[in-house]
């Protein structure tokens, strides 16, 4: 009877020491979590007392506050993001609102003549389809990052796609003196997109291409096991020792001095309509030569 109340009395001890230590290791951690979010400290919880359920707790704690961080850091980017897309924008409308008042103003005095009249009210008209195309875009890019903005996806034979898109183009690169290298597999290669995000994505990349190619330009279209891929290259003179992942960001142009010939929104379109899909589109600067790719989930077979 006295082993057994000695050994209850033992147990008694070993349970309140250990209650008591739990009590100490949770105001150590109530102490830390505190010190972190006064932001005195960046060092996360750690537990010096074995426990398995403590150690959970804290690993918890921690990843929570890591989340919170990297949901801190998001919306700070995205707040930046946003004040500088509201100050492109501001500058891009303004320019052409400046050129048309500006003609407007010239077309007031009666002493102008046929001729004059005629050119001024060209210029205004040119400077109002500049605005009117830079308001679509904006507008464009906010449908589509909305998150009930519909895509139909379906088996597409992308060889035929891509080959009346580069068909619809010829006299754009034959404008700009531009023969491509174009390479499209005989077969048709089929994937799973919707066929006007597609469409808008390969025009989009070609008109910039045409926009800003200094050089020889690639276009290769081919199916790699479960992907489809089509690249476009061309020399990039401009964009010599730029960061090439600026290209996709809202309002970004290689023109330093934003001279109002291109909203810089298409990569973007472009860029989200990919995410949309579930592709992927990625640049690389080699030197001066840039090269852009677009990848696709790719289908087997005819069509569907």
């Amino acid at each position: 009877m006295l082993v057994l109340m000695i050994l209850l009395a033992a147990a008694v001890v070993l349970l309140l020491a250990r209650i008591w230590s739990l009590r100490r290791e949770m105001r150590r951690m109530t102490e830390q979590l505190r010190l972190y979010n006064d932001r005195a400290t960046g060092k996360k919880i750690d537990v010096a007392l074995f426990d398995r359920r403590l150690e959970a707790l804290a690993e918890q704690i921690n990843r929570q506050s890591g989340l919170f961080v990297e949901a801190e850091a998001r919306r700070r980017r995205v707040e930046h993001e946003f004040r500088q897309a509201v100050a492109n924008i501001s500058h891009d409308i303004r320019t052409p609102l400046t050129s048309i008042l500006g003609y407007i103003q010239l077309l007031e005095p009666e002493s102008i003549t046929p001729e004059e009249k005629r050119e001024y009210v060209a210029y205004a008209k040119n400077r109002t389809k500049r605005l009117q195309s830079l308001l679509g875009d904006f507008f464009e890019l906010s449908v589509i990052e909305s998150l009930d903005y519909p895509l139909q996806t379906e088996k597409l034979n992308m060889t035929a796609l891509l080959s009346d898109i580069l068909v619809g183009l010829y006299d754009s690169f034959n404008e700009q003196g531009i023969t491509p290298d174009i390479r499209l597999p005989g077969d048709h290669v089929y994937i799973y997109a919707d066929e006007s995000a597609v469409r808008r994505v390969v025009e989009n990349l070609l008109v910039n291409t045409l926009k800003h190619a200094g050089g020889g330009v690639e276009i290769c279209f081919t199916a790699q096991g479960e992907a489809a891929e089509l690249t476009i290259a061309n020399d990039a003179k401009a964009l010599a020792g730029s960061d090439v992942s600026l290209l996709f960001d809202r309002f970004y142009t290689a023109d330093r001095t934003r001279s109002a010939q291109s909203s810089g929104l298409g990569l973007s379109i472009a860029k989200s309509l990919m995410i949309k899909m579930e592709g992927a589109l990625t640049a690389e600067l080699d030197g001066e030569r840039l090269t852009m790719v677009c990848r696709w989930k790719a289908g087997s077979g005819g069509p569907a």
